[in-house]
């Protein structure tokens, strides 16, 4: 069976809305140490291997939408495809207290393999596809509820965004006017990442934006999924309509 780094859902889909999803799946490629990185199968089922529950998501949110949906298909584990090739979290060695084995001693030609096998052709299709006229470009993403030796994080959803907030701006706005929701604003993790996907494919061009965080237990199984995806349309409408872009 051969090997694809990205899955593309609805590519002749006419809308302006591109949905990304960078850390889609766990999936270790056969050409990476035979398809196994060394760690137990929870720890590849846990927020440190993959976003849970982002990649139904994104593509549910693609449907109702009518818009395309590109994601990367091999675990942030492997090379991290929302991160910059300079930046030294791109091959993460220990994470959230789980030391990867066969990434303990990647040197620099195992790194290089990783980005020509994975993450460049990923972002290759991915710049192909954000130069859509006015695209406007949504990133799902999904986080856990508590790091190890963490407090749990009080957050439902969380927007990422740089100094760009045409578009953000009226997304968070309208997510707080939801009432029922705690809304992070760069929570929990910052959105000023140099050389992260948003900034390659949607700051460097002008492109408006958002990076979406979900908690994943609350997008942990068929029906969480869907239902977010179905909240978050019309609430993605409303705030691109607000921002007159």
């Amino acid at each position: 069976m051969t090997y694809t780094p990205f899955y593309v859902h609805g590519a002749d889909r006419p809308s302006r809305w591109l949905i990304t999803c960078d850390h889609a799946t766990n999936t270790v490629p056969p050409q990476i140490n035979g398809g196994d990185l060394g760690l137990p199968r929870e720890d590849m089922e846990r927020h440190i291997a993959y976003d849970v529950g982002a990649y139904e998501v994104s593509k549910h949110l693609g449907e109702i939408l009518n818009a395309p949906v590109i994601a990367a298909n091999f675990s942030r584990l492997v090379i991290d495809p929302n991160r910059g090739e300079d930046d030294p979290t791109l091959l993460m060695k220990l994470y959230d207290g789980s030391i990867i084995p066969a990434n303990r001693h990647a040197d620099a030609a195992e790194r290089e393999r990783r980005l020509n096998l994975c993450y460049r052709p990923y972002h290759e299709a991915l710049a192909k596809m954000a130069a859509l006229p006015h695209a406007v470009i949504v990133s799902m993403h999904s986080f856990t509820r508590q790091l190890r030796g963490r407090p749990p994080r009080p957050w439902h959803v969380g927007i990422l965004h740089t100094a760009d907030e045409r578009f953000s701006a009226p997304l968070i706005d309208r997510l707080r006017a939801e009432g029922d929701l705690c809304v992070g604003v760069n929570e929990p993790y910052t959105g000023v990442l140099p050389g992260d996907a948003i900034d390659r494919h949607a700051t460097a061009f002008g492109r408006p934006n958002a990076l979406i965080e979900l908690r994943n237990d609350l997008i942990a199984d068929h029906t969480g999924q869907r239902a977010w995806a179905e909240r978050l349309a019309p609430i993605l409408q409303d705030a691109l309509a607000a921002s007159g872009l």
